[in-house]
């Protein structure tokens, strides 16, 4: 079953993740040079508070508590010893570039909690064998976003489509490490689709992905049966043959491929 990561600092919707089996929710405190690196694009900044680590911690029973830091900083040590004061079980590490960064980070935190591993940056990529096994990591979460915008491609979903995230996969299998990446719209929704999204992390052995905001947008039970209704794909698509794995992954690369060149013509219009 693939953990389903939910962003929030809504106590009440935190409530409702936790009586959802496979859930991990995410508090984000992550500010530092992130409206300046996303400026112009449609994505979400996070206006959580360090108040929110403890509010949110204070409603779970079963699922784990992940809180985003800031990069590496002068701060670093307050920040990771307040967030681990106020309940945090897991932190995330974002926008590192070298294996140094994270080893301090993972210094800092002295085993207090399992580190994430945000990779994000083209540094980071390059360098992965290098640090995949520094002691306190226990997982590597690829951010799409950012990364595809390091790496200068046109789509967040080409790192997929190129190899680049089973690349990781593998780097972090061979060092006993969990893995995810990216994020999943409901299953008909996106401008590359929930289910074939949810296609690729199976096939991958992706163990982690972040939900989109529209799970729990619209009908009062919509997070309920949209999760649902993503652990019936799951199933559906574990079943796969070999051969329609295949099939389905390079449908799915020429998809990523279509759009990234639809991107890339329509920037080319004068406006």
């Amino acid at each position: 079953m693939i953990e389903l990561l939910q962003i929030t600092n809504d106590a009440a919707l935190a409530r409702r993740c936790d009586g959802i089996e496979g859930m991990r929710l995410w508090v984000d405190l992550e500010r530092m040079g992130k409206a300046e690196r996303q400026a112009g694009r449609d994505t979400f900044i996070s206006t959580h508070e360090m108040a929110d680590v403890a509010r949110v911690k204070a409603v779970l029973r079963r699922a784990r508590l992940m809180v985003r830091v800031n990069p590496l900083n002068e701060a670093s040590s307050r920040e990771i010893d307040e967030v681990l004061a106020r309940g945090a079980d897991q932190l995330m590490l974002p926008m590192f570039d070298t294996p140094g960064q994270l080893r301090e980070f993972c210094r800092l935190v002295d085993g207090r909690a399992p580190v994430t591993a945000l990779l994000e940056t083209a540094g980071a990529l390059d360098s992965i064998e290098q640090w995949a096994g520094t002691p306190g990591l226990a997982e590597v979460f690829i951010g799409l976003n950012d990364l595809h915008l390091s790496l200068g491609l046109r789509f967040m979903f080409e790192p997929l489509a190129s190899g680049v995230v089973e690349r990781v996969a593998g780097v972090a299998r061979g060092c006993g490490l969990r893995f995810g990446f990216g994020g999943i719209a409901k299953l008909d929704e996106g401008l590359l689709a929930g289910r074939d999204v949810l296609a690729e992390h199976v096939r991958i052995g992706s163990q982690a992905v972040i939900l989109s905001r529209t799970f729990h947008r619209g009908e009062p039970s919509s997070l309920e049966a949209q999760v649902a209704a993503l652990r019936l794909a799951e199933q559906q698509l574990s079943s796969r043959v070999p051969a329609q794995v295949e099939a389905d992954r390079q449908r799915i690369a020429a998809l990523i491929e279509a759009i990234a060149q639809g991107s890339a013509e329509r920037s080319e219009v004068p406006s």
